[in-house]
């Protein structure tokens, strides 16, 4: 009986055995199955990492600077399109004048320029006499990434200009819809007093960067040009109005030279400091993307105002190889394109796209912009910046 007992509880006993050694290797096999399958994986994305990609040498002017420098921007060109870019800063003045090659005399694939006069101009033969380079063929290209100007205030400034018809709002966007008004009233050394604010010391004035040294200044001062010559600069009455202009900019004081440097000044001193100021409309979408934080201490004081009519800041791609193309033909790509809005605030078309911010907690930015008036040529530019800054 003792025997018998014992046999039987052997064998449970090797049963339990059988099944643990079963479970064991089971577990091994699944933990070996799975190694490999990682292993097989990291090999794969180790051999994307360093599967040979196309160098793409670009000449680049600046204002755009995260945003080629993004990280899933960066991966896109590399994983999508086989693409490393190599982007050399160049100021635009430099880019249509110089002779344009690299350090160790080697040709660009691209340019991509900081504003469509310089693209425009670039496409031009070069003027000798003025000593400018020969120029690459331009294969193809154009507008890429778009942003407007458009003016930054605060809360109690826009109520007030509501009341002086100057401002209109319109499906919650703030339009500038009598800017002569406004600029009559700098003009004229009208006070903030005049006008209901008492708490604002000093005549109304609109802040912006030089335009004789500063790029975007000189966009801005290219609007008020074509706003005084009723929306369209011609040789005849460019001179009518330059004076007009030019009175304009002593009354505007001292300037910022970058429109960074202004826009953080506007932030940090608020109302009282910068009452109004020119930027582009890219400049809330990137500080808001980037300092989250920062933004829901304003975003409810801040407003943005579109100048009714506006101008277009368009940086420009121009290629002159087939790898150049290759570059270009990458910003169709739809997830490039929504993390140039998204994130640093650059529209990539006109009309189209899906440009909602509301994501970040902006408001006021409309879906399209109607109202604008054509960048002014190089010659134009060149004439204003001239007369501007001779004393």
């Amino acid at each position: 009986m003792i025997s018998n007992y014992n046999f039987k509880e052997e064998k449970s006993l090797n049963k339990k055995r059988i099944v643990g050694v079963f479970i064991f290797v089971l577990i091994i096999l699944v933990v070996l199955i799975g190694k490999t399958i990682v292993d097989n994986n990291n090999q794969i994305g180790k051999n994307l990492h360093n599967k040979q990609l196309d160098n793409i040498y670009v000449a680049t002017g600046g204002g755009k600077e995260g945003f080629i420098s993004d990280e899933d921007v960066v991966k896109i060109m590399e994983d999508v399109y086989n693409l490393n870019i190599i982007y050399d800063n160049w100021s635009n003045g430099k880019l249509i004048v110089n002779d344009l090659v690299r350090e160790d005399g080697t040709k660009y694939d691209a340019m991509f320029c900081s504003d469509q006069r310089f693209y425009d101009y670039y496409k031009l033969s070069p003027d000798k006499s003025k000593g400018e380079a020969d120029r690459y063929k331009v294969l193809d290209g154009g507008l890429t990434l778009n942003t407007p100007i458009v003016i930054y205030s605060w809360k109690e400034v826009v109520d007030v200009l509501i009341s002086q018809e100057i401002v209109t709002q319109k499906d919650n966007v703030y339009y500038i819809t009598n800017m002569e008004k406004l600029l009559n009233y700098i003009l004229e050394g009208v006070k903030w007093s005049d006008i209901g604010l008492d708490m604002l010391y000093g005549s109304i004035n609109i802040a912006s960067t030089d335009p004789v040294t500063s790029s975007p200044g000189a966009t801005y001062y290219g609007l008020l040009l074509s706003i005084m010559c009723g929306g369209n600069v011609t040789d005849d009455n460019i001179n009518e109005n330059l004076p007009k202009l030019k009175e304009f900019y002593i009354k505007s004081g001292y300037m910022n030279n970058t429109p960074a440097d202004l826009f953080e000044r506007y932030l940090k001193t608020g109302l009282g400091g910068e009452p109004m100021i020119v930027d582009y409309e890219k400049s809330i979408v990137e500080f808001a993307y980037e300092n989250p934080d920062g933004f829901n201490q304003v975003k409810d004081d801040i407003r943005i105002l579109y100048p009714s009519p506006t101008i277009w800041n368009s940086h420009c791609i121009a290629t002159f190889d087939e790898e150049g193309n290759q570059f270009l033909k990458a910003f169709d790509n739809k997830d490039i394109q929504q993390i140039a809005w998204n994130r640093y605030g650059f529209r990539t078309g006109i009309s189209a796209g899906n440009y909602d911010v509301s994501t970040l907690g902006i408001t006021g930015i409309p879906k399209t912009i109607t109202s604008t008036v054509s960048s002014l040529k190089m010659n134009m530019y060149n004439l204003l910046i001239d007369y501007l800054g001779n004393k």
